[in-house]
């Protein structure tokens, strides 16, 4: 009984917290969220539920993504759990097919789970760990929009939110296996959100901001602490963002009042809503995206 009220207290926090939910009904529309388990995903998946869409958790860590749809179920949302690697091509479409049958055709894939890497001197970081960074932060992304693309397409709607980080629009140093995954998926964000337009999908990439997640607390449990003094700094003053903001603002863009902002990089705090009033100055400046800087462009 105990365990039901804590995650009907966690379920009703965000619902206070987040007005922007009830602005916007999902109702009927079927979501995936990866990295669900804990953190910002299981945010995003709690506030994707609040606003009427039934919710498919994916994630490795199976005992907490059951939490996580505890949480979800306690106050009426609608859901299912599946443990699988995001960076596994056979599971993840298996994945897609199964949340298919059970819950129906997907209307929202959010990309949320990562991974860190090895922080410090790239050198001195072990390669296959640096290189698994990659794996999950940006080949996971493409295998599930690999997967859910057919049948947005067909049926020439849906939506997809890339959780990338403001780290990847600039250089971090002793963090690079991190900032090139992020990166890289912001240009990925970019490149197809072009290519999906004429079939009616969006895509974004999303920045939510400096929180606390348990891989940031992990990685300043470690090497973190050592080359990354300035992320400790943030989070002892208090510089750091909740989960809050970056949950409404993946409900925002689910919603599809962003339509028109496809490609481009959303970034808490910045308000939504303001940006979209702004999208006709934004796609005349090429504003919210990776572009160099050359005194000849």
């Amino acid at each position: 009984m105990q365990g039901i009220l804590r995650h009907r207290v966690i379920f009703l926090y965000y619902v206070r917290r987040f007005p922007i939910m009830r602005e916007h009904s999902l109702s009927g529309q079927v979501g995936v969220v990866t990295g669900a388990a804990r953190g910002l995903g299981r945010a995003f998946a709690l506030g994707l539920a609040q606003a009427g869409m039934s919710v498919a958790l994916i994630d490795r860590r199976e005992s907490e993504l059951k939490e996580t749809l505890q949480a979800l179920q306690s106050s009426g949302g609608k859901g299912m759990t599946i443990a699988a690697d995001v960076s596994a091509p056979d599971q993840i479409s298996g994945c897609i097919k199964l949340v298919e049958q059970e819950l129906g055709a997907i209307d929202l894939l959010v990309n949320n789970a990562g991974v860190a890497g090895p922080a410090g001197p790239t050198w001195e970081s072990e390669a296959q760990a640096w290189w698994q960074c990659q794996e999950v932060n940006l080949r996971g992304p493409f295998l599930g929009c690999h997967a859910v693309l057919p049948g947005m397409i067909a049926r020439g709607k849906g939506r997809i939110i890339n959780v990338a980080s403001a780290a990847g629009t600039i250089s971090v140093p002793y963090l690079s296996a991190y900032v090139t995954s992020k990166a890289a998926l912001i240009r990925f964000t970019e490149t197809l959100a072009f290519e999906v337009r004429p079939h009616g999908v969006s895509v974004f990439a999303m920045h939510p901001g400096a929180v606390q997640t348990p891989m940031n607390k992990e990685l300043l449990a470690t090497a973190g602490k050592q080359w990354l003094p300035w992320l400790e700094h943030v989070f002892q003053h208090g510089q750091d963002q909740t989960t809050e903001p970056g949950a409404s603002m993946v409900v925002f863009l689910a919603s599809g009042k962003a339509d028109s902002l496809s490609g481009r990089l959303f970034m808490v705090p910045d308000d939504p809503a303001e940006l979209v009033g702004r999208a006709d100055e934004i796609r005349q400046r090429d504003l919210y995206t990776l572009r160099l800087r050359h005194p000849k462009i």
